[in-house]
């Protein structure tokens, strides 16, 4: 099972909001909703700064990331540690 996630850091608080998107059975599926959620968030034209991961439910280590702030795509190379961009 791999699970979508939202995080969105309000300016006016402290902490982030993290929202469980959904669950899926493969990876590729939560990619593409963690992207459609992007989508609908630049779409809304908000300053917040706003981060969506794909992860094994439960995990501690992101499989896709992207962000608010750029067109970019990322992977964590567990290897290395290093973020690769897709």
């Amino acid at each position: 099972m791999y699970e979508a996630v939202e995080f969105v850091e309000v300016s006016r608080l402290g902490e982030p909001r993290q929202t469980l998107i959904d669950e899926f059975a493969d990876e590729a599926s939560a990619v593409e909703a963690a992207r459609q959620a992007r989508r609908e968030f630049l779409e809304t034209g908000s300053d917040d700064y706003a981060w969506w991961i794909v992860r094994k439910a439960g995990a501690t280590i992101a499989e896709f990331i992207a962000d608010s702030k750029s067109n970019k795509e990322f992977v964590l190379d567990i290897t290395s540690g290093q973020l690769v961009e897709v």
